[in-house]
């Protein structure tokens, strides 16, 4: 064999075996990004306040993706901001591991099961959920997406600061929700975040005025 032919067959072999690896690694970890949220969107029931638990469970302690302060803090943002919060969650999650194309991977992983299971039910079966097994099914399902979202609303407070504010802002907002439901006020829920938040800074710049002011003096 000539030796151009050689030197360049064994620069092709070279380059075919170096540069694929990276490639071949970010392509890995977008498949995991859209497996993981799959199989989120895939087992989860009732929206996006049930999938908090089982987003902080896979990507917080079993994959450490984000930490327990990012998760409530993109909880908060996530309820604060258009779209449902599981799949605003998801997007911070997957930008944060990925980029854009991971924030992508991640969205269509949270929504496509659910989509597709809704289109096929709503296609094959007009009368679903008078079915008696399933409408018993369902009675079952509602009982364990309460426990998730209480499961949620637990880890939240137990992972927060013990601070006199925070707890104050947590008991009034609980007890406002509270109320809300049981007499179905009209009143939203992010007014409610809203004004927890307006009330949270009026509290922080009225203390931290003193300290400034005594940081001035020396």
């Amino acid at each position: 064999m000539p030796v151009g032919k050689r030197i360049a067959i064994i620069m092709s072999t070279s380059m075919v075996r170096v540069i694929p690896v990276d490639k071949e690694s970010v392509v890995n970890k977008m498949l995991t990004i859209f497996l993981t949220f799959t199989k989120i969107g895939l087992f989860t029931f009732g929206g996006g306040y049930a999938m908090i638990s089982i987003i902080e469970n896979i990507c917080v302690e079993q994959k450490k993706w984000i930490t327990h302060d990012e998760m409530m803090d993109v909880t908060v943002i996530a309820e604060s901001t258009p779209g449902p919060i599981a799949i605003n969650c998801a997007t911070y999650v997957g930008y944060k591991q990925k980029g854009i194309w991971g924030a992508v991977a991640a969205t269509l992983g949270v929504v496509l099961p659910s989509f597709i299971i809704i289109y096929l039910i709503s296609s094959f079966l007009n009368h679903f959920l008078e079915i008696t097994w399933i409408a018993n099914a369902f009675q079952g399902i509602r009982i364990a997406v309460g426990l998730l979202i209480l499961d949620a609303g637990i880890n939240m407070f137990l992972k927060m600061k013990k601070k006199l504010l925070p707890c104050v802002i947590m008991g009034c907002s609980f007890v406002t929700t509270l109320l809300i439901s049981l007499f179905a006020w009209n009143f939203s829920s992010v007014l409610l975040m809203l004004i927890a938040a307006v009330v949270s800074l009026v509290i922080f710049c009225i203390q931290g005025a003193p300290s400034k002011k005594g940081g001035e003096g020396r």
